[in-house]
């Protein structure tokens, strides 16, 4: 079993722990989630591993380009898990879902277990 990489490929987060991942002989499978969607039980148990504070990207460019009333509507779990449904780009990325069943999120490869 390969651990999964949850991101969108063209974000250079993603781009570098593909790579990382590769150079260090680590077979992994990609979910793209322009191409693919999010899938809404693993966001759930992101979700739940995380918090959505820790899982929502509001650095990022999707994130300012969302319209005031939106992002004032994400006070909690459910409201966040909304707005990375239908705006996958507001997910930080990327997530890894590692077969032992830790989940990473970002460039993190001192918390990687390889």
């Amino acid at each position: 079993m390969h651990p999964i990489v949850f991101g969108i490929p063209n974000c250079d987060t993603v781009k570098k722990a593909r790579a990382w991942l590769t150079e260090h002989g680590v077979q992994a499978t990609f979910h793209d989630f322009k191409k693919q969607g999010v899938p809404v039980a693993e966001l759930q148990t992101w979700l739940d591993h995380w918090g959505w504070e820790k899982l929502l990207n509001r650095q990022g460019t999707t994130w300012r380009q969302l319209d005031p009333a939106t992002q004032a509507s994400v006070t909690d779990a459910a409201s966040a898990a909304k707005v990375m449904s239908a705006h996958p780009s507001t997910i930080k990325r990327p997530v890894i879902v590692w077969p032992t069943g830790l989940i990473t999120v970002g460039f993190v490869p001192d918390q990687w277990p390889v």
